[in-house]
């Protein structure tokens, strides 16, 4: 694949799966399309890049007297890229892994407050067709916690109604299998009655949730379906299925959940991914104390 593919296919998985910014994305394509440049230049491309290389491109940022920075952020954005490939099972190793990075702030997802997710789920009218199913997709995804990518590739058989369980494909094609609620199971069973055979027009395909052409759903739909009824509930943040994540997440925590169950039903690698909500729900419980409690101030 060549470095203009990858670079495409690893935007698109930054804005449809984790919602980033059009600036974000930008300067992303900026800092690889560097990076690809260099490397043509001494005969290498991403895939065949040596640490010793990337290194020497870092070096060569730093003869162009660029802030220390924008040096960071580049080096960051080249880092998630490798770990992207990574994920992807498109490269085995991560020639970014041994370099010497400063530390900085780690930064805290956004997320959705329980009522907001409320106001978003109910969003859609469940009078049509198109309504029940956008309903029926937010709920599963807040039940769930899956990612946009595993929510679209649903398949039908792939739900255990009886025992509340969904097997889900996730990154580098691993499965698991991941409990859901009654509420999201109930919304599911009404989809399957009554809006899928309308949607499918005829056409069979295993997806278990379909267009109104009668084909799967895609990332790109999904992610504007979504914006489209948080506008409509009023709410104001910047929306992409991934903040449903987050608040899955967030929210389990808050009531009580453990991080390692957490972490199984995200289906992360490694346990210090799932961490970074406990971060989340420390802050919160941060701002509501300092906003209610008398002597807060």
């Amino acid at each position: 694949m060549s470095d203009g593919r990858l670079i495409r296919h690893f935007l698109d998985d930054m804005l449809v799966e984790h919602g980033l910014a059009g600036n974000t994305l930008e300067a992303y394509r900026t800092d690889l399309l560097g990076l690809s440049e260099f490397l043509t230049g001494i005969d290498a491309d991403f895939m065949k890049a040596t640490p010793e290389q990337i290194a020497d491109w870092i070096s060569l940022l730093s003869e162009r007297d660029l802030a220390n920075a924008t040096i960071a952020r580049k080096r960051s954005a080249v880092g998630r890229f490798y770990r992207f490939l990574g994920v992807m099972n498109l490269r085995a190793d991560d020639p970014t892994r041994l370099l010497d990075t400063p530390r900085r702030t780690r930064h805290l997802p956004d997320i959705l407050s329980e009522l907001e997710v409320d106001d978003l789920i109910k969003a859609p009218d469940r009078s049509t067709e198109l309504g029940l199913r956008d309903a029926a997709m937010l709920e599963t995804l807040y039940a769930t916690g899956l990612r946009v990518s595993e929510l679209i590739s649903l398949v039908t058989d792939g739900l255990d109604e009886e025992l509340g369980f969904l097997r889900v494909v996730g990154k580098g094609d691993k499965e698991r299998v991941v409990p859901v609620g009654e509420v999201a199971l109930d919304l599911i069973a009404r989809y399957r009655r009554q809006s899928r055979p309308v949607l499918l027009k005829g056409k069979n395909t295993p997806a278990l949730f379909v267009s109104n052409r009668g084909k799967a759903m895609t990332r790109q739909n999904f992610w504007y379906i979504i914006r489209r009824h948080a506008r409509d509930a009023g709410i104001d943040k910047t929306i992409s299925p991934h903040l449903l994540r987050h608040s899955f997440a967030s929210h389990l925590l808050n009531h009580g959940a453990e991080l390692r169950g957490v972490q199984m039903m995200l289906g992360h690698a490694d346990i210090s991914t799932t961490e970074i909500y406990t971060h989340v729900a420390k802050e919160r419980m941060k701002r509501v104390h300092g906003q209610y409690h008398p002597r807060a101030e």
